[in-house]
């Protein structure tokens, strides 16, 4: 029930992402330690031009970075494949927030690509995109948050574990169809300290996935991993219409069922909730993720993700009649009055005011998610008469807040959410304006008495003092 009511909560705020229009610039980054490379630019040594595409207000190139700081996602083609095969990756993830950079290195066929020297590539475009926060004469500076992911397509997926192993400066790194590359990718996955997620068609037969996807993920020896194995699902699908990598897979993949645009559903469903946990820190999330590895129609998943505990509000006697508790220990909590934060309750236990007869709940946070506990509902304490018609407006209110009544009103008093008195007036009218909220922001009670009895209605004061 729990991982229901998550779902819900992450995919309302998915509506509520702001959706960026793409802003494109070409940088090349050099390593002087090497040679090679593709582009020009960037100074002696090896050149890695970079075609990069974020958020923005305004699309086009090298238009200003929207405002904001956005997590950086360095994305590996494939083989005899070019950036601009991705366009559907960059366009769904700089709607919701990403800088995506794809270096344009290793792309040819003769000689064949170095996946040595393209992990390496990776390695250091991400490590370099980060940088060029602190950079003042750059397009990125101030704008980039320091949580970056590396992701890559078959043999840019096999690379991109290789620019992982050993590498602490990325959050996760993800495999589209991995292919094994020289050096090895299986190999290098037992040194891969990160969070991985590796996908895999099951109908592909350009990176067969019990040569390829299977034993990477296998290869991995982290506390958290995930193999999605998305069935029907093709090789080439994760990327737009290719005519080298869709040629590739009419010789060697059958028993394909999905079009493209469901692979890429199916794919988004999952990957989506993983990234905005790990390179946002979007708590919830991860539940998300969770209970998308075990339920998105269409894959057969496994994970050894850790699971998140279930967690109740239990009444602690030895601290008084009145205090609650989460029954889990986390590393941070807040409490909530009605869906709605209590300001500064954040401590694993909580004095409720009951007698404000409300629903209360306490969100744990441990290192792999947060949990949102099950409700506990107390019915007011006081005398209350449900027949006066009373009506508070505007609900929400900043300024002002207006009662009007049916029956005549003696009296208006104001509790936060704590359950303090902070507001009383006696008044002799059955219309009101309380011309002056001064006791703050948040959800507050109003008791208004009237010849017919109590009326108790809650309200939000969105004025900040």
């Amino acid at each position: 029930m729990k991982l229901f009511l998550f779902l819900s909560f992450f995919m309302a705020t998915q509506w509520t992402v702001a959706q960026y229009q793409v802003g494109h610039t070409t940088i090349t980054f050099n390593d002087p330690a090497r040679t090679g490379g593709f582009g020009s630019g960037g100074g002696a040594g090896r050149q890695i031009q970079t075609e990069i595409y974020y958020p923005a207000s305004t699309a086009g190139d090298n238009v200003s970075v929207a405002s904001g700081q956005f997590p950086v996602i360095t994305f590996g083609h494939g083989f005899a494949m070019s950036w601009d095969a991705y366009a559907n990756i960059w366009q769904h993830y700089v709607a919701r927030g990403y800088i995506l950079a794809f270096p344009r290195t290793e792309g040819g066929l003769i000689p064949g690509p170095s996946h040595g020297d393209f992990g390496t590539d990776l390695r250091q475009v991400s490590d370099k995109m980060l940088a060029l926060n602190s950079n003042s004469t750059a397009i990125f500076y101030g704008k980039i948050r320091q949580k970056a992911a590396i992701i890559g397509h078959s043999m840019g997926g096999g690379a991109s574990f290789l620019a992982a192993a050993n590498n602490t400066n990325i959050e996760t790194v993800i495999g589209l169809a991995p292919a094994e590359t020289n050096p090895s990718s299986i190999a290098a996955a037992s040194n891969v300290l990160v969070p991985a997620l590796v996908f895999s068609g099951s109908a592909d037969g350009v990176t067969p996935p019990i040569d390829h996807h299977i034993p990477i993920y296998e290869g991995l020896t982290g506390t958290c991993k995930s193999f999605v194995s998305i069935a029907g699902g093709a090789h080439c699908y994760y990327a737009n219409t290719n005519f080298n990598c869709d040629f590739g897979e009419s010789t060697s993949s059958t028993n394909i069922s999905l079009t493209r645009a469901e692979q890429q559903t199916a794919t988004y469903g999952i990957l989506d909730p993983w990234l905005d946990f790990k390179l946002k820190d979007i708590c919830e999330a991860y539940a998300a993720f969770l209970l998308a590895i075990d339920s998105q129609p269409g894959t057969v998943n496994e994970t050894s993700c850790p699971s998140l505990p279930s967690v109740t509000v239990v009444n602690d006697p030895n601290q008084g009649t009145g205090v609650y508790c989460s029954s889990i220990v986390g590393s941070a909590y807040q409490w909530y009055m009605d869906n709605q934060p209590i300001s500064g309750e954040t401590n694993q236990c909580y004095n409720i005011p009951v007698d404000l007869g409300a629903t209360f709940q306490v969100e744990v946070f441990f290192e792999n998610g947060c949990v949102l506990s099950d409700p506990i509902t107390f019915e007011s304490g006081l005398q209350e008469n449900i027949f006066p018609n009373v009506v508070l407006f505007p609900n929400p209110a900043y300024e002002t807040i207006t009662i009007l009544a049916q029956q005549q009103m003696s009296e208006i008093k104001i509790f936060n959410a704590e359950g303090r008195l902070v507001f009383t007036e006696d008044i002799d009218a059955t219309q009101h304006t309380i011309n002056e909220l001064n006791f703050g922001q948040g959800l507050f009670l109003m008791e208004i008495e009237t010849v017919l009895g109590k009326k108790r209605i809650r309200f939000v004061c969105d004025k900040i003092e």
